[in-house]
């Protein structure tokens, strides 16, 4: 359904987003968009509504999002409940409004509730609130559900929302404020092999779980869901291996050759206990099973960094 359709991307210029346009420059597209947040400020609904009535796309991919790791989280709930809960509002009325036929959000899993059965279906989305360091985020994030629901509803719009597990891979953000658990490990480790030193501290207990997928099997995940999924109901995208924060730091110690101590800060939040998806619906639907497996894919990051850094 991609071929010869004008597709716009927001957060084209992103870490997914550069890996996902990536991927469409090799379809028959008639068009492909990815303006950046200098040209419009998606928070503003004027001047999105610029960017669609001057683009006039065929099918939107929604990736733009304020994010960051648990300390940004912790730091700037506001901005990531305002910025998310914006964006989304305005980029599903706005694609209404200019008859886009296919907009696929972006979401994330930490829409889910804090404490439910792991691994987490799709069904269990409602079932309760979600872990308190990243709820202004997810919750911005899962209204973009009940929206697309209304207007699925009311006006036959075709919206789709995918719940994507934490990701990683090169090019990733490696700013130890704002980071990701592997990226920001890998910088730790990596520093700390440089200058020889004999302890990194890491934040919480080591021992909650996460489920990471490699940012290219993302991108493929989102554009096959793109041409193959239409349901109101989100579908998870992950790998389904869930993977204890300790084992991922072990991983990557070895990886980067850093031979000294992990200190586990205790004093500081380890997140939701357990975070891992139910991707049985995603494997029947996309007819797709990630790829790439977490040491591979890690010692590509490594690499990433080492080169950038």
């Amino acid at each position: 359904m991609l071929k010869g359709k004008k597709v716009l991307i927001t957060g084209g210029n992103g870490f997914f987003g550069k890996h996902v346009v990536s991927k469409l420059n090799t379809y028959d597209l008639k068009d492909l968009y990815y303006p950046t947040s200098k040209q419009f400020d998606l928070t503003k609904k004027d001047e999105m509504y610029c960017m669609l009535e001057s683009l006039r796309p065929d099918i939107v991919f929604h990736l733009a999002a304020s994010v960051g790791g648990i300390e940004a989280n912790l730091n700037n709930p506001a901005k990531f409940y305002f910025d998310n809960l914006i964006m989304g509002a305005n980029i599903i009325d706005l694609c209404h409004y200019f008859k886009v036929s296919k907009l696929v959000n972006w979401g994330t899993v930490c829409s889910y509730p804090k404490f439910i059965p792991v691994p987490f279906k799709e069904d269990n989305l409602w079932d309760g609130y979600p872990e308190d360091s990243n709820a202004a985020y997810g919750l911005a994030k899962k209204m973009m559900i009940v929206q697309s629901a209304a207007y699925r509803k009311q006006y036959g719009f075709n919206s789709i929302n995918l719940l994507p597990i934490n990701m990683y891979g090169p090019g990733d953000n490696y700013d130890k404020k704002t980071s990701h658990v592997i990226p920001a490990l890998i910088k730790k480790c990596v520093d700390a092999a440089r200058l020889s030193l004999d302890e990194v501290i890491v934040w919480g207990d080591g021992l909650s779980t996460r489920e990471f997928m490699y940012v290219d099997d993302s991108a493929e995940a989102l554009i096959l869901a793109a041409e193959k999924y239409n349901e109101p109901v989100p579908l998870n995208i992950g790998t389904g291996i869930e993977t204890r924060i300790k084992d991922i730091a072990m991983l990557i110690a070895r990886n980067t050759k850093f031979k000294g101590k992990i200190t586990w800060d205790k004093a500081q939040p380890s997140g939701q206990p357990r975070r891992s998806l139910d991707i049985s619906k995603m494997n029947k639907c996309l007819d797709y099973t990630p790829r790439t497996s977490l040491e591979i894919g890690i010692i590509k990051t490594i690499e990433d960094y080492i080169n950038r850094f």
